[in-house]
């Protein structure tokens, strides 16, 4: 016992397995909750998505030690918040802390103004040199993506609070998708933050999150888009709880990729070479969130054809969505198959990836701005 309490590391290692466990015991805990307060809300399929996503949280916060304490924080704000509400909407305008902090709108507005803060000492991080400043990004972001993702989960709650008939998970507008988009790339940026021990590639890929809050405002402010409104009959399907996420996932890591491939362009003609992480640790960056996305848009894409052959009697119509879809993924399997196999590295990939982010960027809202088809239900 002596010897075991001498040996170095031995405790520092011991507190993290502890941690590890209590962290899977708080998400046992939770799901428990949530099928005994819920459960009468959630058909099978709905279970079996809350079960399966117990091992998946624990991997993360298991791999990813950051994770745990952001779930924590959600957690215990999005429960506050379900407290506070009593089972009355109303409450939104007459308790304080729902009205100024974790209502779903208000929530979500944190989110944005944080998301232009942490932008900008992100970029005073990396042009004056200063680490204060990078740290404070780096905090911020972790601070909105929290009050962004409680305000999806209140929003969820709230929906509810309008009527059981009318309650659903809020990735089914593009408001709500725009919000997705942003925690997505927020938190992939996060994990390679803390994978590579730098934050000098903040500064980038937060102007894409930046310009996501700017248009998620504009059409809050300009639209009602914030207002939840019913589901409408063709996304009222379990398809669309894992549809959609998927989706997003490969659109953050496009996007990320997009941002660290202007920074490796900048980097490859000397400007602000001597601040950035070296060539290669972006390349891999860019190459490894490129791989993320690829495999999660293709599982988006084949669960979408499932979708369609379930609401409309066949895989593929060449709609318009799904024909840019496919456009997505096929520029991003020549991407990776030239890197991969074709050997190819450099400004080369680096241009192909900001310019593919333009192709998603179109897939994503484009078509539901300039084109029709049976996907139009998302238009502006």
């Amino acid at each position: 016992m002596n010897e075991l309490a001498h040996r170095p590391g031995s405790m520092p290692g011991f507190r993290s397995a502890a941690l590890d466990w209590l962290y899977l015991a708080a998400l046992l805990s939770g799901a428990a909750l949530a099928l005994v307060r819920y459960g009468s809300h959630m058909d099978g399929y709905d279970t079996a998505i809350l079960i399966i996503h117990v091992p998946l949280l624990t991997a993360v916060g298991w791999h990813w030690k950051p994770f745990r304490g952001f779930a924590a924080t959600v957690a215990l704000l999005a429960l506050a918040a379900i407290a506070l509400y009593q089972g009355d909407l109303a409450r939104a305008d007459q308790t304080f802390a729902l009205k100024y902090l974790i209502s779903s709108q208000t929530a979500i507005m944190w989110m944005s103004a944080l998301v232009f803060i942490a932008t900008g000492a992100y970029w005073l991080g990396l042009i004056a040199g200063a680490d204060f400043a990078e740290r404070t990004g780096s905090a911020l972001t972790w601070v909105a993506v929290a009050m962004g993702t409680t305000g999806l989960l209140v929003r969820w709650y709230e929906s509810y609070l309008l009527g059981p008939e009318i309650g659903y998970i809020p990735i089914s507008n593009l408001y709500e998708v725009f919000v997705l988009f942003c925690l997505i790339t927020m938190l992939l940026y996060l994990y390679y933050e803390t994978r590579y021990g730098t934050r000098r590639m903040g500064a980038f890929v937060m102007v894409i999150v930046s310009a996501a809050v700017g248009f998620l405002l504009w059409y809050a402010f300009s639209r009602g888009a914030h207002e939840i409104q019913p589901l409408i009959p063709a996304l009222q399907s379990y398809w669309m709880k894992v549809h959609v996420p998927a989706n997003f996932v490969g659109y953050g890591a496009f996007a990320l990729a997009a941002m660290i491939g202007i920074a490796r362009l900048l980097a490859g003609r000397g400007i602000l070479a001597a601040r950035l992480p070296a060539e290669r640790i972006l390349e891999d960056v860019m190459y490894r969130a490129i791989a993320i996305g690829f495999a999660f848009f293709t599982i988006a894409t084949v669960l979408g054809a499932l979708w369609a052959a379930e609401a409309w009697g066949t895989y593929w119509q060449w709609d318009p969505k799904e024909t840019w879809a496919l456009i997505v993924w096929l520029n991003y399997a020549a991407w990776l198959h030239m890197r991969l196999t074709g050997g190819l590295r450099g400004a080369m990939l680096a241009w192909w990836a900001v310019i593919g982010l333009a192709v998603t960027t179109f897939a994503f809202v484009g078509v539901n701005m300039f084109l029709t088809g049976l996907h139009s239900y998302g238009s502006l």
